[in-house]
């Protein structure tokens, strides 16, 4: 890795970015494909039941995360024996959630129509998709455990063949229940679970053969007092806790400003839903780097190596800073232009163009955030990263507050970029930390 170029960086990070931008085509295809098929009920269905959804699977995304720091950092310390406890641990660990997300199926559901008040027909259409597509979150938490350990070992590409599987197949059995068999809401339901469970078979399969474990329920038996052991579980369930935090956190802070942008009206509320797209955009880039950190660090933690820490931090965030720049003056440039391709809307247009340089500024800021998580979770220091977003989420509600009436709309994107900020801002009050750790070898 000491001659890791930059070059080299950027290859890593692109499967990451293309398999990132390949996650919301699943809820693009439902749309699309119901959307010429089915009625204005089906349609809100789809929107609200992959709400849901999203939701639920958005807050258990610290099987990714989670999983990737370890593997990177058994991978420095070339201990073969815990990467393969990793693997049947975290997959074991996603197997449990989702069969109590079965189990809870019904009150889960309860609660979101009663939390969302769409109308009866909607509803009933919601729950015809909900009962079926609750079946594959096993699949899908199992799924989040593989990718990270794809991502910590930096099998990259094999992440986007996953993706591209997962979105290919989910689009033809949509058009064959759909379109062909006329199965609605339920078909999309049905097609969407079959996906599921496929790609994790794919994913599974991909991993054990490039672990080269060539007995996975011998191995699994050979290592059940080490997949089991309680440090390294509690070791485990702590840094997880510590990212849903982290990831409630974070989930709220976006509904805040969504919530705050409705009461400023219907245009207000678009205009900012769009500029979020060009937000939503960068991430996919700003991710990928942050996801390329993660790896790399955890790696050379891993080895207790601090030229290679150093290193690995250091390019991977010249690359992210560049990036972000580019994207950010891209917006700020040409965002107007971009933005009549979103609405139709003369008065949304016109909001969005008021405010767009507000979200170019977001974009350039919010690079340190990202690659500052990546750098935390590859030395799985969680608590760090739980602690700023709670602190971060404080000062955008407080100061949200404060700004929206002298400001309106604009203080409200003022306080949203001082959040991304904040984040960066205690997370590099942790940073020396982390060379103290690196030194010293603790976790």
């Amino acid at each position: 890795m000491s001659r890791l170029s930059y070059s080299e960086l950027f290859r890593l990070a692109l499967p990451i970015i293309l398999a990132n931008a390949a996650v919301p085509l699943l809820g693009l295809i439902d749309t699309a494909v119901i959307g010429q098929t089915g009625s204005a009920a089906d349609l809100g269905a789809i929107a609200l039941a992959a709400l849901i959804f999203s939701f639920v699977y958005w807050g258990f995304g610290f099987l990714r995360m989670g999983t990737t720091g370890f593997v990177a950092q058994a991978l420095g310390a070339k201990d073969k024996q815990e990467l393969h406890a990793l693997l049947f641990r975290t997959l074991l660990l996603g197997l449990s959630i989702g069969v109590a997300l079965i189990l809870l199926q019904i009150p889960i559901e309860q609660t979101a129509t009663y939390l969302l008040k769409a109308s009866n027909d909607v509803n009933a259409r919601v729950r015809d998709y909900f009962y079926i597509r609750i079946w594959g979150a096993p699949a899908t938490l199992m799924t989040f455990a593989l990718l990270g350990i794809l991502i910590g070992m930096g099998w990259t590409q094999q992440l986007l063949w996953v993706q591209l599987l997962l979105n290919g197949l989910n689009l033809i059995l949509n058009v064959i229940f759909v379109v062909g068999m006329d199965l609605g809401v339920a078909g999309i339901a049905l097609g969407t679970v079959l996906a599921e469970w496929v790609a994790w078979l794919f994913a599974l399969w991909l991993v054990i053969q490039k672990m080269e474990i060539s007995h996975p329920q011998q191995r699994l038996w050979q290592l059940r007092q080490r997949i089991f052991d309680r440090i390294r579980l509690v070791a485990l369930f702590r840094v997880n806790s510590d990212i849903m935090i982290r990831t409630l956190a974070l989930i709220t802070g976006f509904a805040w400003f969504a919530k705050q942008g409705a009461q400023f009206g219907d245009h207000t509320l678009a205009a900012n839903h769009i500029l979020l797209q060009f937000v939503s955009l960068s991430a996919f880039f700003l991710d990928g780097y942050a996801n390329v950190a993660e790896m790399l660090v955890g790696k050379a933690y891993g080895q207790r190596n601090q030229k290679q820490f150093e290193l690995a931090i250091q390019r991977s965030s010249i690359l992210a800073a560049a990036t972000a720049c580019c994207l950010a003056l891209l917006i700020f440039l040409f965002g107007n232009h971009f933005i009549p391709w979103l609405t139709k809307d003369p008065v949304v247009q016109q909001v969005a163009s008021e405010h767009v340089f507000l979200a170019a500024l977001y974009i350039a800021c919010s690079f340190a955030a990202f690659q500052l998580d990546g750098i935390f979770i590859g030395v799985t220091y969680s608590q760090a990263m739980r602690n700023s977003t709670l602190v971060a989420l404080a000062c955008l509600i407080g100061l949200g507050t404060w700004w929206i009436i002298p400001y309106g709309n604009t203080g409200l994107w003022s306080a949203f970029i001082v959040y991304v900020v904040v984040r960066a801002v205690v997370l590099g009050f942790y940073y020396p930390r982390i060379w103290s750790r690196l030194l010293t070898g603790t976790h």
